[in-house]
């Protein structure tokens, strides 16, 4: 049976974000994932993740002002210092929580900057974020992010991430696919991740039209979770989805996933 850690940033979110943790205990979960830590000290986060006995599985390093609406700052070529600086606090975060990888969000698309600058800008932010990642143990991950739900979004589809990380050429550096923006953008779920599995990192999910939870929308995670485990996946799958009505309420999945191993 695939393994399965709470999204805290969409799941729970009737909570306060540091009472998120024992909900999602109380839910059965036994790892939880989030995009960013950095509005709590590392401590009080820790202190949360030992007392409900779960693993922390993934957050993201910094990617500009989220509330703004920026989605990173890695293809951006007047920021690299600022990046810089975010993987610093990052790895910080992620020896005081136990973490063992980030995700890098590429950003959007800039006016006035080429194709080639943003490429070049990302690929260099990267190959300096996979350097320093590897010296504290931790792998590097890149998401394709659908175009519709993050218009101008840089990067878009699989087979872009994975050219990127040829160039960028570090062990240490996957792709986090999920499975909601594949879906979206390409389509061939089961063929795309059997072909690139030894190249992902982690799988996060969400299902289609709506992003809410598996089961009520178009794709087939019955047979997806079956075929994630016939072709040898053993890595955390991520529910980053939007709840259709309660987090609680919208559980079902997960018991019904059971019964069928």
């Amino acid at each position: 049976m695939p393994k399965f850690a709470a999204n805290l940033t969409m799941l729970f979110t009737e909570h306060p974000f540091l009472d998120r943790f024992e909900h999602a205990a109380k839910a059965g979960f036994k790892a939880v994932e989030f995009l960013f830590p950095y509005a709590f000290a590392a401590q009080d986060i820790r202190q949360r993740l030992d007392a409900c006995g779960l693993t922390l599985v993934l957050h993201n390093l910094p990617a500009g002002n989220w509330e703004a609406g920026e989605r990173g700052i890695a293809c951006h070529p007047g920021r690299v210092n600022e990046f810089k600086a975010g993987v610093a606090t990052a790895i910080t975060y992620a020896s005081a929580l136990g973490v063992k990888q980030l995700n890098c969000l590429a950003g959007k698309k800039l006016d006035g900057v080429s194709e080639r600058e943003h490429r070049q800008t990302l690929v260099g932010n990267l190959k300096f974020a996979a350097t320093q990642l590897a010296q504290a143990d931790l792998r590097l991950l890149i998401e394709p992010i659908n175009s519709f739900d993050i218009p101008g979004f840089y990067l878009n589809y699989t087979a872009h991430a994975l050219a990127i990380l040829d160039e960028v050429g570090a062990s240490n550096a996957f792709v986090q696919y999920d499975i909601y923006h594949a879906q979206r953008m390409e389509g061939e779920l089961a063929a795309t991740m059997q072909k690139a599995l030894p190249r992902i990192g982690h799988i996060q999910l969400a299902d289609n039209p709506g992003r809410n939870e598996p089961g009520t929308g178009e794709i087939n995670y019955t047979f997806l979770f079956t075929h994630l485990d016939r072709i040898g996946y053993s890595g955390w799958i991520g529910c980053e989805y939007k709840p259709a009505t309660s987090t609680q309420a919208g559980l079902g999945w997960l018991d019904t996933t059971a019964q069928q191993e």
